[in-house]
């Protein structure tokens, strides 16, 4: 297309009777047409783009264009001189040829020029006749008259100029405002009378409320009063020459707002103004704040919750084996269950304390769906408050399912909260309900009766530290429940009803096997009284143990004749001494099923190396019966 069109432009060029070249303003050809060639007879050398002005006068000159010449060098200086000093003129002259040709120049604002020579042999000769057949006109007056028109040549390429120079501020003028506008910022001048001299038209995406023209009203009734005495004290700083960077809260939106003001060292004065929203900034530097008090509290306590950790592993095992007593007296089957109920809560309580930082790890476990919903809705109604109503339901998923508890409860919990503060202090009614869809998904929906999502929520809400409650929310709610859901290969779903908001949870349909079939396993653990627990635990599920205390004694067992291929599974400890349940996995037969257990923090080295399922201790018959069976699968 710019091929054509410069083809296009050159034909034109060519079509004009007078001779015309354009140098720009490093002396060097940038066009010419073809009347410019003939008359001076040039070589096709001397007028391809780029040819110096320099070159084409030498060549002039060297072939007598004009005239004798003493100095060859010195003329081609003086007229490279003469042209560097870019000022119109307009002359005529006498060629060597005996035709006399007129050149008119005038200079480029951009630098350079643009230059027209006419044969005017014709015009001379009739001039000639004419003072010949003339004499009854004056002289002077022709001679007045051929000064007038080269003044009114004069001042036609002055006015040429002018334009060309307006032509070019304009353009400037608009792509600088055009470059404002597409910049995600409001951009300002504000004058020492605190009056707005020039303004994009961001000041509304910036701080919403604020007037969307702003250009003729002071700082105050352009952007209300508690903004302005907010950024007054900066910008009377930034009028005594200081240039000024802060950040403000803007109260009508609760969004963050940084502002950077510049001293405008005109005459005139001002400042300059850049306001940029930080929001999501600062909302992340909030949560990496957070985040970095979170870690050093887990420095502080993974050495204690390590060894708590074993402690109620040995609890757990020997409070369970009394439980399956089944000549217990009743106040005995009490205190038994109080016991586990609070060992469970101290491993839920390592569990919070080993996801403080990193990935929390899913623990899958057989679940009954009608239990566990009943049991959020008991836990939330005190928090929901007299004017909410609570409904759940569970259609169908009456056998057990392997899932994670732990999170699901956690992202319940979030989404019912969420729907309390979307229905406000009036109420309103809220529903859980729970069935399967296709017998692929279990599926889990939170409703309510509120006003539902608006079109940017349903857009942004899983989007973290999006918010539509201000300063007030952190935005990582519904994030972090799409995060939950995502690792345990579920989707979340959002959308507006007739009565209100929706949000449907998609988690993997598994049925869990209780009981897997009975195998031989090979337990690897140092500490006796642990090994002791969890070999009950594991013959209460119907499996036979060998146990070892490192990693030489597994490898040795394994190596024993018939003995490798019997085992049907291997549960180990990591941390076994100088070597480690990750040297025993490099060291098993290959295919062999294999899980490790752990007190480790979820984000330590040794557990992130682990090729295989990691159980977490304390954990509980059921948790170890689903990762079993799971494993063998």
């Amino acid at each position: 297309m710019n091929d054509e069109r410069e083809r296009l432009t050159q034909a034109g060029l060519n079509l004009i009777g007078q001779a015309l070249s354009i140098f720009d303003s490093e002396l060097r050809l940038a066009v010419s047409n073809r009347p410019y060639q003939l008359m001076f007879d040039l070589p096709d050398a001397l007028i391809r783009p780029g040819t110096s002005f320099e070159e084409t006068i030498r060549y002039l000159v060297t072939r007598g264009e004009y005239g004798a010449v003493d100095d060859l060098e010195e003329a081609v200086r003086s007229r490279v001189e003469a042209a560097r000093a870019f000022e119109p003129h307009y002359m005529e002259r006498l060629r060597a040829n005996g035709r006399t040709i007129s050149v008119e120049g005038a200079p480029l604002p951009q630098g350079g020029w643009v230059t027209v020579y006419t044969d005017i042999t014709a015009i001379k000769t009739q001039e000639t006749l004419l003072r010949a057949r003339s004499e009854e006109l004056s002289g002077q007056l022709l001679t007045h008259a051929e000064r007038l028109a080269a003044a009114n040549r004069a001042l036609a390429a002055t006015i040429s100029a002018l334009e060309e120079a307006k032509r070019e501020l304009t353009a400037i003028e608009a792509r600088t405002r055009q470059v404002t506008e597409m910049m995600p910022a409001h951009i300002a001048h504000i004058g020492r009378d605190l009056v707005y001299t020039f303004s994009n038209r961001r000041v509304t995406a910036v701080m919403p409320g604020s007037q969307a023209d702003p250009v003729g009203r002071t700082m105050a009734q352009a952007l209300g009063h508690d903004t302005a005495k907010k950024i007054r004290p900066y910008l009377e700083k930034a009028l005594a020459g200081a240039a000024q960077v802060f950040e403000i809260s803007h109260t009508p939106s609760g969004r963050r707002v940084r502002i950077a003001l510049t001293p405008d060292l005109a005459p005139e004065g001002g400042v300059y103004v850049l306001s940029t929203d930080v929001t999501h900034e600062s909302q992340a530097r909030a949560a990496i704040t957070q985040t970095a008090k979170r870690e050093l509290a887990t420095q502080l306590t993974s050495g204690l919750a390590h060894d708590f950790a074993n402690l109620l592993t040995v609890i757990l095992g020997l409070q369970g084996r009394i439980e399956r007593r089944a000549d217990l007296p009743p106040e005995v089957i009490d205190t038994v269950r109080a016991t586990l109920a609070a060992a469970r809560r101290g491993g839920t309580l390592l569990d919070r304390i080993a996801a403080i930082s990193g990935k929390r790890e899913l623990r899958p476990q057989a679940v009954e769906m009608r239990p566990l919903i009943e049991d959020i809705a008991a836990m939330a109604l005190p928090a929901l408050g007299p004017n909410v109503r609570l409904e759940t339901f569970v259609g169908g998923l009456d056998a057990p399912v392997l899932l994670d508890p732990g999170p699901l409860q956690d992202s319940l919990l979030n989404l019912l909260l969420n729907a309390r503060d979307a229905m406000g202090p009036g109420g309103g009614t809220i529903r859980i309900e729970a069935h399967a869809v296709r017998d692929t998904w279990v599926q889990i929906t939170v409703s309510d009766s509120g006003p539902g999502f608006s079109e940017e929520a349903l857009e942004r809400a899983l989007d973290p530290f999006f918010t539509t409650k201000g300063g007030e929310g952190s935005g990582l709610g519904l994030s972090m429940v799409y995060d939950q859901t995502k690792i345990a290969g579920g989707s979340v779903r959002l959308r507006n009803t007739d009565e209100g908001a929706r949000v449907a949870l998609r988690l993997p349909l598994r049925l869990a096997q209780v009981r897997a079939e009975p195998l031989l396993v090979l337990l690897v653990e140092d500490n006796g009284d642990i090994r002791a627990e969890v070999r009950e635990m594991l013959r209460s599920l119907g499996h036979s143990v060998i146990e070892a205390a490192s990693v030489e004694e597994a490898l040795t067992l394994i190596a024993l004749p018939g003995m490798g291929p019997a085992i049907g599974f291997v549960l180990s400890d990591i941390q076994l001494g100088r070597a480690t349940g990750l040297d025993l996995l490099r060291g098993l037969p290959e295919g062999m099923p294999s899980v490790l257990m752990t007190s480790l923090p979820p984000g330590d080295p040794m557990r992130a190396q682990a090729p295989c399922p990691v159980l977490h201790k304390p954990f509980t018959a059921a948790e170890l019966s689903a990762l079993i069976a799971g494993a063998g699968r």
